[in-house]
């Protein structure tokens, strides 16, 4: 891989193609795979990823808002795309731009229903979402029989699947209430199949429940994290290749004397001569302030090294102390080997978080093109 002269987010898509076929291993030959590249890709970049994505044979995407969509769809991306979130005011939008949305509440239904009607659709896909315990979007249980009216009848719109979310996939302690979810949700489908008269597709699984519950894979599964090298749990982590490193540059070295501080508000002081180093990334960068103060750490070659001091908006210092670098040398954040789940632990948050908050000021350097 190539040595950094800036800070970077590098982009392995040969390891986005590894864990693709790696998670599709765990499927019967006839079930579909949603990749989810909302959020850019999980901080990645949404277009690259899902061009090569879609190459590989993927079935659908997911986005969270339609403003993500119509990006895909603009830059030339075919695949059906699941807006899991969409709000009324981008419905038009949507249509304009051939998007499906997870219709989740009686208001959000009917909103959609006119504005179908208004644009002269026919048939327009959709996704019906219903809570069986996560309590975040969805149809309640007792709902089924008034989606169904509302749907009857209705030539504007088809209801392709029916779906839910589950709640705690990769804790294999809350097994018992994900498989009261699982069980929920396939009474729900029923029902509604029922009433419907028609068979929409069924998914409920997310990347924890592939690997967990792969009796449940039913029609499609939902990957989202587990693409991007992560999967909830060490014992799946190994299995999966990170596909993006976070690297930077060591851009001055100084000697403290003891008694010397270190940034803002002198955060960090010297109890003895020490030697630290200045790199060109910060929070405006997505390493936020709970990363310094000797919590957090980066790595030069394979030497851990301390983030002291406060983060500032464009700057980190680390304690090179003993370490043998010099200015312009390459220091890891994450990546394959240094876990982005590790350095989001040393800050109490996950992956996540971390992965999905690196600035676009960052630039993106891809591998496998």
């Amino acid at each position: 891989m190539p040595i950094a002269k800036e800070t970077v987010l590098e982009i392995d898509l040969n390891a986005l193609a590894y864990n693709y076929h790696y998670l599709r291993s765990k499927l019967h030959k006839t079930t579909r795979f949603l990749a989810v590249v909302k959020a850019f890709a999980y901080g990645s970049d949404a277009i690259v990823i899902s061009r090569k994505l879609e190459h590989l044979g993927i079935d659908y995407f997911a986005v969270a808002y339609v403003q993500e969509g119509v990006a895909l769809r603009q830059a030339g991306i075919q695949t059906p795309i699941l807006v899991l979130h969409p709000q009324a005011v981008n419905f038009d939008a949507m249509i304009r731009h051939v998007l499906e949305p997870s219709l989740y509440s009686r208001k959000v239904l009917a909103e959609f229903l006119e504005t179908a009607r208004k644009n002269g659709q026919s048939a327009y896909p959709v996704h019906l979402k219903f809570n069986t315990g996560l309590n975040r979007l969805g149809f309640g249980e007792g709902e089924v029989a008034e989606v169904a009216a509302l749907l009857k009848g209705r030539d504007e719109v088809r209801a392709v699947s029916i779906f839910s979310h589950l709640a705690a996939s990769e804790d294999l302690g809350e097994s018992a209430f994900t498989k009261g979810q699982i069980t929920r949700y396939l009474k729900i489908m029923g029902e509604l199949k029922d009433q419907l008269g028609t068979k929409p597709f069924r998914h409920i699984l997310n990347t924890s429940g592939i690997l967990n519950y792969p009796e449940a894979q039913l029609d499609m599964v939902r990957s989202g994290i587990g693409l991007y090298g992560y999967g909830n749990d060490p014992a799946m982590d190994v299995h999966l290749k990170p596909i993006s490193t976070l690297k930077t540059i060591i851009s001055q070295i100084h000697h403290l004397k003891p008694h010397e501080s270190v940034g803002y508000n002198r955060a960090y002081l010297a109890d003895e001569p020490r030697v630290t180093a200045t790199l060109p990334i910060g929070h405006a960068d997505g390493i936020g302030r709970q990363y310094g103060r000797g919590l957090s750490y980066v790595y030069i070659g394979d030497q851990k090294v301390p983030i002291i001091g406060n983060v500032c908006m464009d700057m980190i210092m680390i304690d090179i102390t003993g370490v043998a670098c010099q200015e312009g040398d390459e220091v890891i954040l994450f990546g394959p080997g240094h876990s982005a789940e590790s350095l989001a632990g040393t800050a109490n948050t996950i992956s996540y978080e971390l992965i999905t908050g690196i600035s676009a000021r960052v630039p993106r350097v891809f591998i496998g093109l």
